[in-house]
């Protein structure tokens, strides 16, 4: 149940999977999307509500064929150039896209992890994303006649997430802004939680979630897992990492040169971006 972080991955993450690695605003399992990186996997579809600079180094790392999310940005700072370069140039490889809205995201986990095929919900009036998006369709009630827009569950191979805490059985502790990380993992057939500590006993703190060992495939210890994001109770948001990632990331050959330096990864081949 707790194994190294390299060992998680290498047993739970394969090519050609559908992984989701959530957090929002905070608990962003960072680490465990660079060791995904360095162990080199390809073909992923990636999922998350809110893509930020994690998956901007995963798809320039050519890890993503496909992207399905609601919102990409580094927060606070401007565009994911590395995917931008993906969707405009192809580099280091074509990206497929699927756009839902923030609440359509969260029905589809919420869909995933209740063991129902789809979801229904009050959305999208007013975009062209139902034209655009081969998976969100109208349905009508069948008490009201209502018509309604409907998505199916995101059921992931794998989820991963950080959390502050786990126990030695496996149990695992979560507080702060927890966004849809529950339902991410009860929707996922595996699971993976890098955790700041493992500690006997998981003392009770306000507006915590807890997922039991049964849900959870694997726990890592990873302190500092989730910088440059923070966790709440353990350390702060590193706002200049993502100052500084907007450079980086806008040129090929600086990208490369971060994923070899600062990660140890295999860079893709170098060049201007176009």
């Amino acid at each position: 149940m707790i194994v190294p972080l390299d060992e998680g991955v290498r047993e739970l993450v394969h090519d050609g999977d559908t992984v989701a690695l959530e957090g929002f605003t905070h608990l962003i399992p960072v680490a465990a999307g660079h060791e995904i990186i360095r162990q080199g996997r390809r073909d992923l579809t990636l999922v998350r509500m809110t893509p930020d600079v994690v998956y901007d180094q995963l798809i320039g790392a050519g890890c993503a064929a496909r992207l399905v999310f609601s919102w990409g940005g580094n927060p606070g700072v401007g565009s994911l150039h590395r995917f931008r370069d993906a969707i405009q140039n192809g580099w280091p490889r074509p990206l497929e896209i699927e756009e839902h809205s923030h609440a359509g995201m969260a029905n589809r986990y919420v869909a995933g992890a209740s063991g129902v095929p789809f979801a229904v919900l009050r959305g999208y009036a007013g975009t062209d994303l139902v034209e655009q998006t081969p998976t969100i369709k109208t349905v009508e009630c069948p008490f009201t006649g209502e018509r309604l827009a409907a998505v199916p569950a995101l059921n992931p191979d794998v989820t991963v997430i950080h959390a502050q805490r786990a126990d030695r059985a496996g149990n695992v502790q979560l507080w702060g802004i927890t966004g849809i990380q529950k339902e991410a993992v009860l929707a996922a057939r595996r699971s993976l939680v890098t955790v700041e500590e493992v500690v006997d006993r998981l003392d009770p703190v306000p507006g915590e979630v807890v997922l039991p060992s049964r849900v959870v495939t694997a726990v890592a210890v990873v302190p500092g897992g989730a910088r440059p994001s923070y966790a709440h109770g353990y350390y702060a948001r590193d706002n200049g990492a993502y100052q500084a990632w907007d450079a980086v990331s806008r040129d090929r050959d600086a990208f490369a040169r971060w994923l070899t330096d600062e990660i140890g990864a295999q860079a893709p081949l170098p060049g201007k971006a176009g």
